[in-house]
């Protein structure tokens, strides 16, 4: 009976040693994401503010069908109704293309509340500002709600016309894979680390020990 006791304490504190890591990273992870979820809602709100006001001057100062040289003809202001998606593409599904986008933006908002990665803030902000500077086209711009023109004005090259929301929404897209590749969680801070194998094997060893004894 001696002998058995002190297995008892031994055991005792390798659990309360990992009870506080529970509490410790639930305090410190709240006030983080929402640092992170004003970080992306920053994000989002600059790139909207430059969509939409870019697109106002484009709509008042370019006409249609009339290129303004910024470069030869290689970069050009092109004024461009535009009822695809991003650069022009998958034209005539405008009302599909504006509920995905929609989807996009809820879907980011409820991510943004577990946010802890500031690089996952600042992509997941790039995505949600270019996919809402494109909605505000898609229910305020003719021909109607859900159905309306997205206004594009830049053309460099043969690469379709585009506004500020399309190299946005790409680039964050671009950024989010990168960091996936790479290791980086948005719900973690830094690299994701491998599991150790060597953690479990190590208590199991303890116990072989104290047993003995």
């Amino acid at each position: 009976m001696t002998d058995e006791t002190p297995a008892g304490p031994s055991a005792t504190p390798a659990t309360d040693a990992a009870a506080p890591a529970g509490p410790e990273q639930a305090g410190t992870a709240g006030p983080r994401s929402r640092r992170r979820m004003r970080l992306l809602l920053t994000v989002a709100g600059v790139v909207l503010a430059l969509d939409v006001v870019t697109k106002v001057l484009a709509v008042h100062l370019l006409t249609p069908g009339q290129p303004v040289s910024i470069i030869g003809d290689t970069v050009t202001w092109t004024l461009v109704r535009n009822s695809g998606a991003a650069f022009s593409m998958a034209t005539g599904y405008t009302w599909v293309l504006t509920l995905i986008a929609a989807g996009v933006v809820v879907g980011i908002i409820w991510m943004g509340r577990r946010l802890v990665s500031p690089w996952w803030a600042l992509g997941l902000g790039m995505i949600l500002g270019g996919a809402l500077g494109n909605l505000v086209d898609r229910f305020f711009r003719s021909p109607g709600p859900l159905r309306g023109h997205v206004v594009d004005f830049l053309s460099i090259g043969w690469w379709p016309v585009f506004n500020v929301a399309d190299p946005a929404v790409v680039g964050g897209a671009i950024l989010l894979v990168v960091l996936s590749l790479f290791g980086f969680d948005f719900d973690t801070d830094g690299r994701r680390r491998p599991e150790e194998p060597a953690a479990q094997p190590a208590g199991g060893l303890a116990n072989d020990t104290d047993t003995p004894e």
